[in-house]
């Protein structure tokens, strides 16, 4: 559980959740900087270190470039969405309760919402709807896996502490000293910095392009079938060694293949996903498997589950006839921008200062962090606070099984997401 605690009369907390990756890892003790700020005292990463450590600017909200009182700015961006013909409500970085009030302002003006990385995660979501998978949780993998296999994603840049958190832990649930686990790279220049420890047993690399790995998994699934591969090479990869990885995956007693859909940038990448889960599903009848998806960064998860909740569908829907309509492609809200479909886009990033606008000429009401690095003025600039940092919120993990509470661990003058969109929709 999480806790505060007093050092020398400061407040220092502990186990808290980090907003900053899909992993969300809910073991940080935070305590207060030299400087008035925040500072990562145990279990932090890069992206937990930027994140929490972020200096606190409190600047106006903007119309047109001007500074404006936050009752001025909330009055300009509900005149722009009252008058839009079809506004967007894109970026979506935000927690569990900024999701809501981004899907109810959604509903009552008439728009379509679509996170800014949604191009990566449909690479899962058309395959978990056109044929299924077989996932597992970060917990189950941390706690029963033997093998992993790492499928074309460096890890250690989209999720920093996986390794630390779910692969190399000396302990698990079920014994204080379990049995060493294989892990094998799949894939072109994987960083393996962070698989070592005495958990771990054999580190393996597969050197293969990232595209190829689907006929790799794909010529498996035909072993699985008894089906003779013939040639020297499967997917670039000599053929005895991609026998070597069938051989290690039957020989598991649980095994695990990661990915992240962000890695599979490149035509067709939402069949690399499909080849792993179909690879995953035939193995289970001869022995146990799961796949896990990673990534997971920006509150991804959270406003997938939360429009799945409100709406029935995953993104990219459109309330524009008054109820929600799902379309992937029709409401993907980067080809809406390119095709000038949209007269209005209004971008929430709360968590961090990268998560900007795409270029376009469309009116923008931006809600984000004092420090978001816009290239142009949008039409109404409105600071927000961070969740997790300025207010409470929750954050939904990557393996979307359990939400999160975030805290509030300084004083804060800026307004949260859910005020700010609460009171666009009320004066609407």
């Amino acid at each position: 559980m999480e806790s505060e605690k007093s050092r020398n009369g400061v407040n220092h907390f502990e186990n808290i959740a980090c907003p900053f990756c899909g992993i969300a890892c809910d073991d940080l003790e935070i305590g207060p900087s030299g400087s008035g700020g925040l500072k990562v005292l145990k279990n932090g990463c890069a992206k937990s270190v930027v994140g929490f450590e972020r200096p606190l600017l409190e600047p106006s909200p903007q119309v047109d470039g001007k500074n404006v009182s936050l009752a001025e700015a909330v009055a300009a961006a509900a005149k722009l969405i009252r008058e839009s013909r079809l506004p967007i409500f894109g970026g979506l970085g935000t927690g569990v309760e900024g999701m809501r009030a981004v899907m109810a302002l959604a509903e009552r003006g008439g728009g379509v919402v679509d996170h800014a990385l949604s191009a990566a995660t449909y690479r899962n979501t058309r395959v978990m709807q056109s044929s299924g998978w077989l996932t597992t949780t970060l917990t189950e993998a941390r706690n029963r896996a033997d093998l992993f296999i790492i499928a074309g994603c460096d890890i250690n840049k989209s999720n920093p502490r996986f390794f630390e958190r779910v692969v190399c832990n000396e302990a698990s649930m079920f014994s204080d000293n379990p049995p060493k686990r294989t892990v094998i790279f799949l894939g072109d220049g994987l960083d393996q910095s962070a698989a070592k420890g005495p958990r771990i047993g054999e580190v393996l690399t597969i050197p293969c392009k990232t595209d190829r790995i689907g006929e790799i998994l794909d010529a498996m699934r035909a072993m699985q079938k008894g089906i003779s591969i013939t040639g020297d090479t499967i997917g670039g990869v000599p053929r005895a060694t991609v026998e070597d990885l069938f051989a290690r995956f039957k020989a598991a007693t649980y095994s695990v293949v990661v990915w992240n859909p962000a890695s599979f940038d490149f035509a067709g990448g939402d069949l690399t996903v499909q080849a792993i889960c179909e690879f995953i599903k035939e193995g289970n009848a001869t022995s146990r498997s799961a796949g896990l998806s990673l990534g997971g960064n920006e509150g991804t998860p959270s406003a997938i589950s939360v429009c799945a909740w409100q709406s029935g569908y995953p993104l990219r829907v459109s309330y524009a006839n008054g109820k929600p309509e799902y379309d992937a492609e029709r409401y993907d809200a980067a080809r809406m921008l390119a095709a000038k479909e949209s007269d209005l886009l209004v971008w929430l990033a709360s968590f961090g200062d990268d998560l900007v606008p795409p270029e376009t000429d469309v009116p923008t009401i931006v809600l984000g962090t004092p420090g978001l690095k816009l290239s142009r003025k949008p039409k109404v600039f409105i600071p927000v606070g961070t969740p997790g940092v300025d207010h409470a919120g929750r954050i939904i993990r990557v393996d979307n099984v359990v939400s999160l509470p975030l805290r509030k661990l300084r004083q804060s003058k800026l307004p949260s997401a859910i005020d700010v969109l609460a009171s666009i929709e009320a004066a609407l």
